[in-house]
């Protein structure tokens, strides 16, 4: 039965010293959640403990660090029964250290008071009551790990780097054969590699990179010459690139070109905002009352100053953002189709929506909060793919001391007492830890890896209604040569960049509205990148490799078509678009890999081809994501965490769930 009180013992300073040595002591008894000051804490250091729940044979209790505002007390004291004169004299000797008191001595410390009286009666327990706290504390149960990883894609990864190098000892299970999830490099045509999935580098935070040393462990990161490529059917373009954009805006409208500076600071500073956000836990407003509450009102309230330094309007565009679509934002800005187009393709990228859909403006602005070799906004490419990435975070976290594992497959969590202890495998392997990550979409995590018994009802609801699905199929293929296009003949910066093929907001509109009806749109949208302009690593040659990210499709195929039956149709209109704009690119085609959604999903674990582990809208994000109590990566049960895409700040690979779940474990080990 959950206890409803949960017993308050202050202490000066040693709250956690405390709770540790019940935990070792006595049967049933464990430290729970450790919970230190942020930085903008009024008494101390960031860092500092401020909070400690554990239990106390099965009594739940918080040790407070208050200081020392009260004297010390004999008036509070746990009672514990033992069963024979053998237990007693293990417990007193523990407690006095053989008459000498000791730190957790409640008869001579200055270290624990409680306001109050308490006594904890184990005395009419009844014998199995007495069997399951023994077999609780069986030395032949205890783990000899600190932290299992379910998944290991680069969040996963980047979690078991960040645990490693604090001294925990990290065991990674990965499904597949490949490390990575889906920021991993293939061959998917003989002497033709690219990255499967993820297809290019902006969001990976800084921060992670410098601190795992993701350089010294071989990765290579070299920016976009040209970010974006608009080629149109009536055969003329638009190019952005660093020093060169106004000018290409001014072809279209000269009073574009004059608010682009301001478009472009404007999203600038809320970029900043995002990056800010984005390795921190946002407030967790599923806990409203008592001491566990007291780090998210710290961190609601260092977001409202946050917000409150930024003038009023500013606040309120930034609030707009999570409302309003891509295409009524950019008609504050802009006048003409194509530089909207341009910039509003951001706002449908990996999101089963129009841009006339509420909220798709968010959307635009997850994807500029980006940077590339420090240059803000910019886009690049990692030197032998994406999966250049997850090797070079791999080797970091097996340097620090942790095991990575691949072909290990997860059946299920353990549970034992609604806490997860270990992960049961594939193969009826059973393991054992003291934390559980889950690097997995949380609605795959909540009703396939956990039996629906063990999950509260309230997750099981929200994940009923967790949104997925891209819209996305993917295809990387091998080209003989580079294509070349109608409106931008011959080589150059732009085959460097994102090719854009979808010349309007109403046209992707359009592609939107006849995937629902259809299943995938008669007149796609597709962008294309050519990393091999930039790294000829991954084509023999004078021969190329393209990434082709299509939208739209739909997740399940209407009137109960299989998209096993249809993929090939699908990935032939995908290069038929293409040659449109670009003529003999399909005659150039020498190989290809189509990923429909279900493929997505069969491959990567992508529910519905879902790249972000859930849709970017606002209420999945931030403190609703995944759900409201559990947006601080602790899972709907003790012992569980989640670091995947499903959790803040969203998808991308980033690296930032990785390394916020990191410190939250470690906060609580």
């Amino acid at each position: 039965m959950a206890h409803k009180n949960t017993i308050c013992v202050w202490y000066d300073s040693g709250a956690l010293e405390a709770a540790s040595f019940y935990a070792k002591t006595f049967p049933d008894s464990e430290v729970i959640a450790v919970h230190h000051a942020p930085g903008d804490f009024p008494d101390g250091k960031q860092g500092d403990v401020l909070t400690v729940e554990f239990t106390v044979c099965a009594v739940p209790c918080v040790g407070l660090n208050g200081g020392p505002t009260f004297k010390h007390s004999e008036a509070f004291s746990f009672q514990i029964s033992t069963e024979d004169q053998a237990e007693t004299d293990r417990l007193w000797n523990a407690i006095v250290g053989n008459d000498q008191p000791t730190h957790a001595d409640r008869s001579g410390d200055q270290q624990g008071q409680g306001p109050g009286q308490a006594r904890l009666q184990r005395d009419d327990a009844d014998e199995e009551d007495r069997h399951r706290h023994h077999r609780s504390s069986d030395p032949q149960r205890m783990t000899t790990l600190d932290t299992i990883i379910v998944g290991g894609g680069h969040n996963g990864l980047v979690c078991a780097a960040y645990l490693a190098r604090a001294g925990q000892r990290v065991l990674v299970l990965e499904r597949r054969g490949v490390l990575g999830g889906a920021a991993v490099t293939e061959e998917f045509h003989p002497g033709f590699r690219n990255s499967v999935a993820s297809y290019t580098v902006s969001l990976l935070q800084p921060k992670v990179i410098e601190e795992l040393q993701l350089h010294a462990h071989g990765l290579r990161i070299v920016a976009r010459p040209a970010n974006n490529f608009l080629p149109l059917p009536d055969g003329r373009y638009l190019l952005s690139a660093p020093g060169r954009t106004q000018a290409e805006v001014a072809k279209f409208s000269e009073r574009d070109a004059q608010a682009l500076p301001a478009y472009e600071a404007r999203l600038e500073v809320f970029a900043d905002v995002l990056r800010d956000w984005a390795l921190r836990p946002p407030p967790d407003l599923g806990v409203t009352a008592g001491w566990r509450a007291l780090p998210a009102l710290w961190q609601m309230g260092r977001l409202g100053r946050e917000l409150a330094a930024l003038d009023p309007a500013l606040r309120q565009e930034l609030l707009d953002l999570f409302t309003l679509s891509a295409a009524e934002y950019l008609d504050r800005w802009f006048e003409s189709e194509p530089i909207k187009a341009l910039f509003g393709f951001d706002g449908i990228v990996g999101n089963y929506a129009s841009p006339h859909t509420p909220g798709s403006a968010y959307v635009l602005l997850h994807h500029v909060f980006g940077q590339c070799n420090g240059v803000k906004g910019a886009w690049g490419h990692a030197i032998g793919g994406m999966g250049a990435i997850s090797q070079a975070i791999a080797a970091s976290a097996r340097a620090a001391g942790a095991e990575l594992h691949v072909d290990a497959g997860v059946q299920r969590l353990l549970v034992e007492d609604g806490r997860v202890v270990g992960v049961t495998l594939s193969g009826g392997e059973s393991l054992r830890a003291r934390a559980v990550v889950a690097n997995v979409n949380p609605k795959l995590l909540y009703e396939q890896l956990l039996q629906p018994a063990q999950v509260p009802a309230t997750t099981r609801e929200r994940m009923a209604n967790w949104r997925c699905g891209s819209g996305t199929f993917r295809m990387n293929v091998a080209l003989s040569r580079l294509p070349d296009f109608r409106a931008l003949p011959g080589p150059g910066d732009h085959l460097s960049a994102g090719i854009i093929m979808a010349p309007s907001l109403d046209y992707m509109d359009r592609a939107w509205l006849d995937a629902r009806r259809e299943g995938w749109s008669r007149e796609p949208i597709v962008e294309m990148l050519i990393p091999s302009t930039l790294d000829d690593s991954l084509a023999p040659p004078g021969q190329h490799v393209a990434s082709l990210f299509c939208q739209h499709v739909a997740p399940e195929l209407p009137d109960g078509r299989h998209w096993d039956d249809h993929r090939d149709t699908v990935a032939d209109l995908m290069i038929a678009t293409v040659d449109h704009y670009a003529p003999g690119f399909a005659d150039s085609v020498l190989g290809r890999q189509a990923l429909s959604p279900l493929d997505l999903e069969r491959t990567f674990g992508l529910i519905g081809g879902d790249i972000f582990h859930g849709a970017l809208s606002a209420n999945q994000l931030f403190s609703a994501r995944p759900m409201v109590g559990q947006a601080g990566y602790r899972g709907a049960l003790p012992g569980l965490y989640l670091c995947g895409a499903g959790t803040h700040p969203g998808g991308g690979v980033t690296g930032a769930p990785g390394h916020n779940a990191a410190q939250v474990v470690l906060a609580d080990a």
